[in-house]
Formats: C-alpha cells, structure tokens, sequence
C-alpha cells in the first residue's frame, strides 16, 4: 500500500530516484514507526511522514518522524553520533529546562546542556550551558589534559572573564528550535556545505514558554561552556548564574550568541 511520505530532494538525491520510488510504494516503508523527533508512535499509512536520512563518516540510517515535527532532510552527523544514536535507539532522556541538564550523544564526549535566563546588562538573554561530564582532548591525541576550550576557541568562541556583556555572534553557527522544543546545536559544514550538528537532542528538548519567548524577542540564544567540573548540576536559575560568574572570574567560560534557527 502506498505511504503518505514526504521525500526532499536531498533525501532522494543521497538514497537515489529507485529506493525512494520504493519508498513512496509502500516496499522498503514501515507503516508504524516510532518518530526520531518526539519518540511517540507513527503509521506512515494514516499520517504524513518525513524521511530523515542521517549521514555520517561512513553510514548512514533512514529515520521516519512525523510531518508536524521536522520536515523531511539530510541531517550530517559524526560517525561516533550516529553509532551512539542506533545504540539508544528506543531510549529517551529526561526533559531540560530551566537547570535541568540533559546528556546527549556522542558517547566518549557526553555534553550536559541546561537552558536557563541570564540577565546582562538589564534584560534577560535565552541561554544555554554547556558542560562535558568527562575532560574533552583534541582529536587524534592522548594524554590527561582538556581541550575543551581551546578548541571552541578556535572555532570562534569568545573567552569571557565577567557576564556584563552580550558575546558577539558566532556566524555559522546557530540554535535549533522546531516546534518549540529545542533540537540541536549547529556548526558550519566542511567546506561551506550544510550545517551539521555539534550537539543533538535524542529526543526534542522542552524549555519554559519565558526561554522560548525571550528567544523569539532576541532571535540568538547565547551559549555558555566550561570545562568539566565548572558548573555543575545546579536546579535554579540563580544557582546557575552563581556558578557562571565563577567559572568566567577562574577563567574558564567561553560564549558566543548564536542565530536562532526555527521557531
């Protein structure tokens, strides 16, 4: 029976005009499936379906969601991000917001992200704060240290002694929110390709209807992050601004804004 799938162009292009008429025919489709966005079930025989096709080094994994949650994409992810997200699939993290953080993928350099509202200057600033649970090293490297921040830095991130500014924007770079619910942090693609994702949500991450509105006013969220052990789990706002303003007077806070991409 056919499918009521929606098939991009990227998708097709990357699996080929064959398997996607395949697709479209009811062959290779499942007709329930369980959403790679919000992780409730779907049935691609009764209900619009996007194709998401996520691509890595090496693999690649066809995924069905919803229409209503993301449209139908290529989505380019590491190697190490695809292998633990085939690994969980099934599993769903606790929700974040406002201190509450949320452990994502890749395996090796877990990031715990928590949103929360930071005031500078007067106003309250949609953010996020990023912090690994283990010491991040430079790739193809060993030893004991923390690149953490070091590498952000030269991806463009600023390092921040004080929270008595807005970090300036970090072009390339930005904030993906769908639906409301926040989906993952991108950077630039190799050679000005499509974006791919730094930090991706198992499932969509839920944020307080104040963080998503001051979003919405600033169209940027700023990002935080410290190396691990700078911030902590902390369940309040203020609690959070606290460790913020130590981690940037020891020197080890780094931010920049980032467009918001979505709604």
């Amino acid at each position: 029976m056919p499918r009521m799938l929606d098939v991009s162009d990227a998708v097709r292009a990357e699996i080929g005009d064959e398997e996607a008429d395949r697709l479209l025919a009811g062959e290779n489709a499942p007709g329930s499936y369980d959403c790679t966005s919000c992780r409730t079930p779907g049935d691609s025989e009764q209900e619009r379906t996007s194709t998401v096709l996520f691509v890595g080094d090496e693999t690649a994994v066809l995924a069905f969601a919803h229409a209503g949650c993301l449209p139908s994409q290529v989505v380019q992810v590491t190697e190490e991000q695809l292998r633990g997200a085939v690994r969980s699939i099934g599993t769903a993290d606790g929700d974040m917001a406002g201190g509450a953080p949320h452990k994502a993928v890749p395996e090796q350099a877990v990031l715990g992200v928590t949103s929360g509202l930071v005031l500078i200057d007067g106003e309250l600033h949609p953010a996020l704060v990023v912090e690994p649970t283990s010491p991040i090293v430079r790739p193809g490297t060993t030893g004991l240290g923390d690149d953490f921040l070091p590498l952000l830095i030269e991806q463009g991130f600023m390092p921040v002694t004080e929270l008595t500014t807005v970090p300036p924007v970090l072009h390339g770079w930005s904030v993906l929110l769908a639906m409301g619910q926040l989906h993952a942090v991108l950077q630039p693609g190799n050679s000005g390709g499509q974006p791919v994702a730094w930090w991706q949500a198992h499932q969509p991450l839920q944020v307080t209807d104040s963080w998503r509105a001051a979003a919405n006013k600033h169209q940027q969220v700023l990002m935080f992050a410290a190396p691990v052990g700078s911030i902590g789990r902390q369940p309040r706002e203020d609690l959070l601004r606290d460790a913020l303003d130590k981690a940037a007077v020891g020197g080890k806070l780094v931010a920049a804004a980032l467009p918001l991409a979505g709604t």
